[in-house]
């Protein structure tokens, strides 16, 4: 068994309600992420949930130079293994995904262009669940893109009231098979719009 998988699937085991899945990400998957996040012409990214890496990668190699990823990761056991990933452009914090705007803020981000998460929603208390959405919405700039992928579709629930319906794409290569959820933030000529409508 490949050393990141066998990895991921010991941190699953230890915390399978933090942890999303006994395996990392397909290829199949990973490429569908990148292109729901638009990553080419996002300057700051967040990435909630890191795992071994073999996702963050894949964001690494999609975004542009001059760029900026920062990885958000609760397990301590994934920390090292993301601290060795070699390019100036990458930071791991070790935290929750809640405090995505304290992180932003400190670096001297005002904002994400994209967010990225791979947390199971589907597992952890709903209040927080509700705190780390809330988060997201006020840390992604406007037009800025919030992408989960998950096993299960409750990311929805707690997503919907703040950022609206969802588009849905489903990726049956990978286990298990997920769905790819984006929502886009609207901008302020666009909030003004559906104001006045």
């Amino acid at each position: 068994m490949p050393n990141e998988t066998w990895r991921f699937f010991q941190a699953f085991m230890k915390s399978p309600r933090v942890v999303a899945s006994v395996v990392p990400s397909s290829a199949f998957l990973k490429r569908r992420i990148v292109e729901a996040a638009g990553l080419p012409r996002a300057r700051v990214v967040v990435e909630l949930g890191a795992g071994t890496g073999g996702t963050t990668l894949s964001l690494l190699e999609a975004m542009a130079e001059g760029s900026r990823l920062i990885a958000i990761e609760r397990t301590a056991d994934f920390v090292p293994g993301l601290e060795a990933i070699d390019d100036e452009r990458f930071e791991i914090v070790h935290g929750c995904a809640s405090s995505i705007g304290r992180v932003l803020a400190e670096r001297g981000h005002g904002g994400a262009d994209a967010v990225v998460s791979g947390i199971p929603f589907s597992t952890m208390p709903e209040s927080l669940s509700a705190e780390i959405i809330d988060a997201v919405h006020r840390a992604l700039n406007p037009g800025g893109r919030f992408v989960a992928y998950q096993f299960s579709g409750r990311v929805a629930d707690y997503t919907r009231p703040v950022m609206g319906r969802p588009r849905i794409q489903r990726e049956i290569l990978n286990v298990p098979p997920m769905r790819v959820f984006t929502w886009e933030k609207k901008r302020a000529d666009l909030d003004a719009a559906a104001d006045a409508a």
